[in-house]
């Protein structure tokens, strides 16, 4: 174990982002009754440039009138290669209300993109006395964001969560597909007639995971673009899961339960947990460093993995 320990990420639920355009109000309510954890609304990509002032004003309101429950607030505002991000921070900063939690920062390419935007939230909030410190959540879409991962990971103690934005990282990318997520159909290996299909996005998820984990940051998947594909959604969030990632986005309604469903520790999955954990205890008074569970072994690396699943579980089911 290296001298620097691995700090812990913020304890939170997190396994569903709901998205919702800040230019429709009619979905503020419908998204605060959701069961999506993270409540992201919307000024860059789902707004129209002519609608961006308007979204604000709408988002901001929403901070003041809309009851958010125990869900995390979180506001994506533009990017930084824009005329709009620097009024999107300093009015969210000044009129909204301490309900909101985070700010979200799309298209993000190197550790000066966060500095940037903290030192403008840091400067509000002391001017405005803020009590609240805003929590950042950044998003990879870039050949330049995969390349300094780490040094974004480390950028700036407000940041909490980092996710994969799938469609304009493929484009950066300069890889050919408009899909956004899941399986590419010419992404294959072939092995006689039989063609075997691996994931494009794994080395990315990966690369994000380590880190996000080496610097205490949540890792979250982002879009599946298909939302008719319940299937498809499922099997490229089980995937994220199972490399390390905590929740994903949802881009439909529909999406929440899927979601939801794949990030939260079945019952069995936290009673096996529960009983490695009884297990390593008894062998450690027993003075052994292993035991064996169910017919496989299980040491000091078990006892980790299994305490992931036991807070996961008793977080979740806490709220």
């Amino acid at each position: 174990m290296s001298f620097r320990l691995q700090p812990s990420p913020v304890s939170r639920p997190n396994r569903c982002q709901l998205f919702g355009p800040g230019s429709r109000v009619a979905l503020f309510e419908k998204m605060a009754s959701s069961a999506a954890d993270v409540m992201n609304l919307d000024l860059e990509d789902s707004v129209a440039p002519s609608d961006k002032d308007t979204a604000r004003e709408n988002v901001i309101q929403a901070t003041h009138d809309v009851d958010w429950g125990t869900k995390t607030l979180s506001v994506r505002i533009n990017g930084l290669d824009t005329p709009y991000w620097y009024r999107d921070v300093v009015d969210l900063l000044e009129r909204a209300s301490n309900r909101l939690d985070q700010i979200m920062i799309p298209k993000v390419s190197c550790a000066a993109d966060v500095y940037a935007v903290d030192a403008l939230v840091t400067a509000i909030e002391t001017a405005k006395g803020r009590t609240k410190p805003i929590n950042f959540e950044v998003i990879i879409e870039s050949a330049a964001g995969i390349t300094h991962v780490e040094e974004i990971a480390a950028s700036s103690p407000r940041l909490v969560a980092m996710s994969l934005g799938a469609a304009d990282f493929a484009a950066s990318m300069g890889m050919q597909t408009t899909g956004i997520g899941g399986t590419q159909d010419n992404y294959y290996m072939l092995q006689g007639e039989t063609k075997h299909w691996s994931d494009p996005w794994h080395w990315a998820q990966a690369t994000i995971v380590a880190a996000c984990r080496t610097h205490g940051v949540l890792p979250v998947d982002g879009p599946f673009g298909d939302f008719s594909d319940d299937a498809g959604f499922r099997a490229q969030a089980r995937r994220s899961a199972i490399l390390g990632m905590v929740g994903k986005w949802a881009i439909h309604p529909k999406q929440i339960a899927l979601s939801n469903e794949v990030f939260t520790p079945s019952k069995a999955a936290f009673a096996e947990a529960s009983e490695i954990l009884e297990a390593m205890k008894l062998a450690k008074a027993n003075g052994e460093g292993a035991t064996v569970y169910k017919g496989r072994l299980v040491d000091i690396a078990s006892i980790k993995q299994a305490e992931v699943i036991v807070r996961q579980f008793e977080m979740i089911n806490d709220t």
